[in-house]
């Protein structure tokens, strides 16, 4: 079948089942492909960009950043969007008003609220800062929509529990996560293929490189750009002044609103490295977080900075996480950035850019590295794109590749990376439980108290 003729199959197939079979078919999705009843749709790349459009699924965008608008641009090929949302009006028009995002006709608003209350909303694609995603999330579940939320998706381990929750309370519902390197074929997806296969033999040790976050301030007051809504985007953290390295893409850089890089490219490197050795499952994690080696650009006391106006995550750290199993995950800002698997008949190295080691030359893979390897890592889907993946699950049902209950194991463990470095001790952890255990002080940042308002629903 030639590429035109999969065009003018699958355009066919979405004018037959409609945009209220598409919608409805999440519902039902679960059940029949567990039966076996509904077909895999060839992977083009551009599945649904090429139904009618009262086939495509309508679409929300709320964060509009240099993320948000790559990932808005990514959306549109999919569906239509009808509504762009941002604290700071500019983006938001600028999204508006983008060829490829709003074309001009799309809403905008400065409110993610009014997003969701609409009903011809199918999808929110969520790219704000790391202090509202959950919020947001649970609560377009809640409205009936589907989920893709850029990672990291939380800012505490509380917040982990908070969306798993939901998306186990709206099965129905997808609850994607924008951990993109569960896509990538020839680096990540190989590399946790040979650690499943053993071919490495007993996996001993893993060194996850994620550099570390940049040093820089004091940086003064000054009067927030009048199109931004400050205190909207501050949302449950507390009130302070604006400082313009606060904001935007900058707020990686302060505990108040992430976990630094731990949390930035943990997000990414910690998710592979965990799916690899089978400990992104509940239940699943390390016991023992040691966080002596971790330093910070400023001075800290009891685990919080102790000046307000410079960068405070940490810039130079190897967090040394220990599994029941006993292999040893080094965290680190140190090196290459990537994953070295080290086992006892092998190692590679593996980031975005590259796969290498001795196995990877002489192709100990060669036997074992099929379509179907790959359709078992995509959870019985097809190898496609990061967004295609999300939407034929949205079609179809079934979990996606990038899948919350995973990501959430993750991203507990690089929370307790940024806990036990801000307290610079050796922290445990009970993985069964998820809680920080004989150590109350480590304990209490576990969760965070929102400002009044800006409460996460528990559903």
């Amino acid at each position: 079948m030639t590429h035109s003729d999969r065009r003018t199959k699958i355009h066919a197939s979405n004018a037959v089942v409609g945009r209220r079979g598409f919608l409805s078919a999440s519902a039902a999705g679960a059940a029949a492909l567990a039966s076996g009843a509904v077909p895999y749709f060839t992977s083009t790349g551009d599945a649904f960009a090429n139904a009618l459009s009262g086939d495509r699924p309508r679409i929300g965008c709320i964060g509009t950043g240099s993320m948000g608008m790559g990932d808005a641009t990514a959306h549109a090929a999919f569906g239509d969007i009808l509504a762009v949302c941002d604290v700071d009006s500019r983006r938001a028009e600028a999204a508006k008003n983008h060829d490829a995002i709003g074309k001009g006709k799309a809403d905008a608003y400065g409110d993610y609220r009014k997003v969701l209350e609409r009903q011809d909303i199918d999808v929110v694609s969520i790219v704000t800062t790391d202090p509202w995603h959950v919020k947001i999330a649970v609560e377009a579940l809640q409205a009936g929509k589907h989920v893709f939320c850029q990672k990291p998706l939380s800012l505490t381990l509380e917040e982990n529990q908070l969306a798993r929750a939901a998306a186990q309370k709206f099965p129905t519902l997808q609850f994607f996560i924008g951990t993109q390197q569960r896509a990538q074929k020839d680096q990540f997806l190989r590399a946790v293929n040979m650690v499943h296969k053993g071919l490495l033999g007993d996996i001993q040790k893993v060194t996850v490189g994620i550099n570390g976050s940049p040093t820089g301030g004091p940086f003064p007051v000054v009067a927030p750009p009048a199109e931004l809504n400050w205190d909207m985007w501050l949302g449950q953290a507390p009130k302070v002044d604006y400082r313009q390295k606060r904001c935007h893409y900058e707020f990686r850089w302060w505990y108040e609103y992430s976990g630094g890089k731990f949390t930035d490219w943990g997000a990414h490197h910690v998710d592979i490295a965990q799916w690899a050795l089978h400990e992104d499952a509940k239940g699943k994690g390390p016991i023992t977080i040691d966080g002596t080696d971790v330093k910070h650009p400023v001075p800290y006391k009891d685990g919080y900075p102790t000046v307000d106006d410079c960068y405070n995550t940490a810039h130079d750290f190897a967090v040394n996480c220990t599994f029941p199993s006993g292999v040893e995950m080094i965290v680190t800002s140190r090196g290459d950035n990537g994953i070295l698997f080290e086992g006892t008949k092998g190692r590679i190295f593996v980031n975005r850019q590259k796969i290498t080691g001795t196995p990877i030359d002489e192709a100990w893979d060669k036997d074992a590295w099929t379509d179907a390897d790959v359709i078992k890592l995509y959870k019985g889907k097809p190898f496609e794109g990061h967004k295609q993946n999300f939407y034929r699950c949205i079609r179809e049902g079934g979990l996606p590749v990038s899948d919350v209950f995973s990501h959430v194991i993750a991203m507990n463990t690089c929370h307790l990376a940024a806990i036990a470095g801000r307290l610079g001790r050796t922290i445990r952890w009970d993985p069964v439980a998820e809680k920080i255990v004989g150590d109350e002080q480590a304990a209490s940042f576990a969760a965070r108290k929102p400002r009044e308002g800006f409460e996460i629903n528990r559903v």
